[in-house]
């Protein structure tokens, strides 16, 4: 094994006897953490894809097909904000920079990361809960490597599952009818893994999800050459915030890259800003949110990807503790402020970004606007997806279709009996 486990709250460190989502001996709730033998990363070439990181990533395995975010120094944006020292790194579909993601988004890299970490005799069934690109993210991977899957996503984010080929049958998609919310989906998909022969793939509880997504972080240092002082990117489970947070621990560790700690500017699209509100009020505990309202703000916005109102933002080594230990803020950007955003960027940077990438741009906009950026400073922009219309454009689309659609107030019973007539 190239890596141990490490419980967060506790510091207590075990070995990951096989698919552990949290500490077995521990008192309270915390993340667990990876902790690599390998301290000083080697950077493998491009022809690895994801896995040229491998040395920070708890696999077992390595997939086909997968691709690494790309990290360039900005030109165009960065001439636009006045910034010296602008990197881009970029999650999605974009040859002529080598960024081949063909789900245009950076959930490719926890998707090639998870599946890399079971072993190829794995049993059972994973549960995958998503608010679209995590969804096409898995479902792709899985599909091409015949890896036996249920997701579940909101009926109404249906259209985020498209695809240049069919999926494989191995890949069941069930939605929670119009109206729902991701935690819908979520409560879901937790009913399906109280089945036998099903289990959670664990979302940030995941070392393997968090670190597939850390490898934005690793990307952009592998650029710089040195610690960004800024990371920009929106946030809607906060799960990637974390992962940089965690990755910026090793290169300081790693020793060749600075000792500097990485300070964290996050965003939510308005109205669903559940986390900017309890981070304002410097409170772990997430602030009370009407159900009823989050779904009418998760149908609102512009960005539903960002609709999380369970994140892991109280538990231990969570979202509160990395803007904590960040020095971090987080900032709102309205539908508006995207769609400038997705105009700017594609304007000065000639490609396409998904809505949350432009949330994360808007940000970016913002804070330079206000003056809280010096010119000189090293920022890393994370572009968490682009490229779609690029890719719609050169491939034949298909749109998956859901299995069944459950109610809003489906019960065990319901999910039980629809298991039994497909499984």
């Amino acid at each position: 094994m190239t890596y141990k486990l490490l419980n967060i709250l506790s510091n207590r460190e075990f070995d990951d006897t096989g698919w552990l989502l949290s500490d077995p001996k521990g008192e309270k709730p915390s993340l667990i953490r990876a902790i690599y033998n390998k301290k000083q990363i080697d950077f493998k070439d491009t022809s690895f894809g994801l896995y040229k990181f491998s040395d920070w990533l708890p696999i077992t395995r390595m997939l086909e097909n997968s691709s690494a975010p790309i990290t360039y120094k900005s030109k165009g944006l960065a001439d636009k904000l006045g910034l010296n020292n602008l990197y881009i790194t970029f999650s999605g579909y974009f040859p002529a920079i080598g960024a081949n993601m063909k789900t245009c988004s950076f959930k490719e890299t926890e998707a090639y990361s998870v599946c890399g970490r079971m072993d190829e005799n794995t049993k059972g069934v994973i549960v995958v809960a998503s608010a679209g690109n995590t969804a096409r993210a898995f479902a792709r991977v899985c599909s091409e490597n015949k890896i036996p899957i249920v997701i579940t996503v909101p009926h109404d984010n249906i259209s985020a599952l498209w695809f240049d080929a069919p999926l494989d049958p191995c890949v069941k998609i069930f939605t929670v009818e119009s109206g729902a919310d991701y935690f819908d989906a979520i409560a879901l998909g937790n009913e399906i893994i109280s089945n036998d022969g099903f289990y959670a793939e664990g979302g940030a509880t995941n070392v393997a999800r968090r670190d597939g997504m850390g490898t934005t972080y690793l990307s952009a240092v592998e650029t710089i050459g040195e610690l960004p002082d800024y990371y920009f990117q929106a946030v809607g489970s906060g799960t990637g915030a974390i992962a940089a947070y965690e990755a910026n621990l090793r290169f300081i560790e790693d020793g060749r890259f600075g000792n500097k700690i990485t300070k964290h500017i996050l965003s939510q699209n308005y109205p669903f800003t559940i986390m900017t509100r309890s981070w304002d009020a410097r409170s772990r505990e997430l602030l009370s949110y009407d159900v009823d309202q989050a779904r009418v703000d998760a149908a609102t916005i512009d960005a539903k990807v960002l609709s999380n109102r369970k994140p892991p933002y109280s538990v231990y080594g969570g979202l509160f503790d990395s803007l904590s230990a960040t020095d971090g803020k987080m900032v709102n950007v309205t539908n508006d402020g995207i769609r400038e955003a997705q105009q700017l960027f594609a304007e000065c940077e000639g490609i396409d970004v998904l809505s949350a990438a432009g949330v994360g741009v808007k940000s970016l906009v913002d804070c330079v606007e206000a003056g809280m950026i010096d010119k000189d400073s090293i920022v890393m922009l994370n572009i968490t997806g682009g490229g779609e219309e690029l890719f719609k454009k050169e491939h034949d689309i298909v749109y998956a279709q859901p299995i069944h659609i459950f109610p809003i107030g489906f019960t065990p019973e319901d999910v039980k009996l629809v298991l039994s007539e497909i499984f």
